[in-house]
């Protein structure tokens, strides 16, 4: 069942460890399909990766599909997608810069604009949470349920990313990471300048609303990248 989703995810992991965002089988993806999810399986290294190898469960984290044991934070994701039916695709990282602003329990202040585009506002980080089970997923769900950020970091943990697709919770992930190792590069210079509340929502409507491309018509070359 639902062999292009497994082939797609298959591909996406492999920008996990090409970012920097993992080492050796830590981290994983999944993707909502229907009424189940597709995930990575526990403890296999990316490159060893196959449509087949990924696991197919319920939204109640149980197996449907599958020769291997999936990711040991199945009932994490399976507990995120029934508790915010929009996201489509799940991210968690061990990602080094945003799992050190983890370890020190602190969110990533927004201080570039970058984040006030991608995130809108500082990277919020959640209390810690005991692997294995639903804890982590309900902190996730309770930290982003109505908040801006697809990110969170989880204290002494690391990074859970959402988004409509997989393609975008994994856009999120990288961003995470970029955005955590420049303001640690900045904190440690001193005096980092938090962006105001009210330059981050219109650079936030702005990012979301209006850059890209919105429509089939052509370019006139004008405009920022």
């Amino acid at each position: 069942m639902y062999e292009d989703l497994r082939a797609d995810l298959t591909r996406l992991h492999l920008e996990l460890p090409k970012n920097g965002l993992v080492t050796w089988t830590s981290g994983n993806m999944s993707a909502r399909a229907g009424e189940h999810m597709v995930i990575k399986p526990s403890g296999v290294t990316f490159e060893d990766l196959t449509p087949e190898s990924m696991v197919l469960t319920d939204l109640d984290a149980n197996v449907v599909e599958g020769q291997f044991s999936p990711s040991s934070d199945t009932a994490t994701h399976a507990y995120i997608y029934r508790h915010l039916p929009d996201v489509g695709g799940i991210v968690h990282t061990h990602s080094p810069y945003a799992t050190a602003w983890a370890a020190n329990a602190r969110e990533i202040p927004c201080i570039l604009t970058a984040m006030a585009d991608e995130f809108g506002g500082p990277i919020p980080c959640g209390r810690f949470a005991l692997i294995g089970g639903e804890e982590i997923g309900a902190e996730v769900v309770r930290v982003l349920r109505g908040h801006r950020s697809p990110a969170i970091i989880l204290q002494n943990h690391g990074v859970f990313t959402v988004g409509p697709t997989p393609k975008a919770a994994l856009k999120a992930a990288v961003m995470c990471e970029d955005v955590a190792r420049t303001a640690f590069l900045a904190s440690q210079l001193g005096g980092v300048q938090p962006i105001a509340q009210e330059h981050i929502d219109r650079l936030y409507d702005r990012y979301q609303g209006v850059y890209g491309q919105r429509s089939s018509t052509p370019v006139s070359g004008k405009g920022t990248a």
